[in-house]
Parts: C-alpha cells; structure tokens; sequence
C-alpha cells in the first residue's frame, strides 16, 4: 500500500471511529451537583430487583429538569440513575458498593431508533465499564411503557 492509500485509510478508520463515538451516551461528568429527582429501594421481590436491586437516586441536568416541568424533553437533556447495593444497619437501609450509573441522553436524531434516548450503563460508576451492547434497544424496550411521559419514569414531586 502507497502512502497516499494508508493516509485515506487512516482517515476513514478515524471517521468510523467519530461516527460510532456519536452514537455512544458520554459519562455524566458532574452529575452529583444536579437536581436530585428522587430516591428509591428495590428490594427483593420487586419486578427489576434483577439487574436493579438496591439503593437508587435519580438526577437531571438542567434541561432534563425543564423537561420533568414540562413534559418536553430538549435535546441535551440527560437523566442519570446511580445504584448501590444496601445492607443493613440497625433498622436502617446503608448505602453499599456502587453497581452502576444509568444514562438517559435526549438527541432526537441520533437516537431516533430508540425513542429519541440514548442509554448506557455504566458498571461500578467507571467511564471505560460500558455495558450496554445492543444499542440501547433492552433499556428502550422497558421505557416504551412511559411513551406519554416521553419514555421518562421520573415524576417531580410537589
């Protein structure tokens, strides 16, 4: 190969690699300081204790929280749900190791084929632990249940 073909190469594997990357839910560097939706525990016996059994806070940035008001969620918004195990602790429910942190991200064109919503999972809270593999369509499945509220469970509270 000359190098006038490795350098088209090389820019066309670097253009599958943006492509790709553009399709893939970012971490949510931060996302502790946003608006705290709601908290909950899965325990034992309830319909998604497996994967989703434990301790869970659910989180929007600014433009998920416009769209919790409204209804309508922009492009942009982003809805984090971060799980721990629990143990008990003299009648009290203590947060334990973390499982994973969920990713909801609003982008209407590049998740057209899943609602509009990007989703990702990522195991232990870590970056590089990605674990969604079929691009999101499991998660979707489950969020097409909320289609009126925009695949959205969260309420806010009064």
């Amino acid at each position: 190969m000359n190098k006038r073909s490795l350098s088209l190469l090389g820019v066309l594997l670097l253009a599958g690699q943006l492509a790709v990357a553009e399709t893939k839910v970012q971490y949510p560097q931060g996302f502790r300081s946003w608006y705290h939706v709601k908290s909950m525990v899965i325990q034992p016996g309830h319909p998604l204790e497996n994967p989703f059994g434990g301790i869970h806070h659910v989180y929007a940035n600014t433009k998920a929280l416009d769209g919790l008001k409204s209804g309508i969620y922009p492009d942009g918004a982003v809805l984090v749900f971060d799980l721990f195990d629990y143990r008990e602790d003299n009648h009290a429910l203590v947060e334990n190791k973390r499982k994973l942190i969920g990713v909801m991200e609003r982008d209407a064109k590049r998740f057209a084929a899943t609602g509009g919503w990007g989703y990702e999972g990522f195991g232990e809270g870590k970056p590089e632990k990605r674990l969604v593999t079929d691009g999101g369509k499991g998660c979707y499945d489950c969020h097409a249940s909320q289609k009126a509220s925009q695949y959205v469970f969260s309420k806010l509270r009064d």
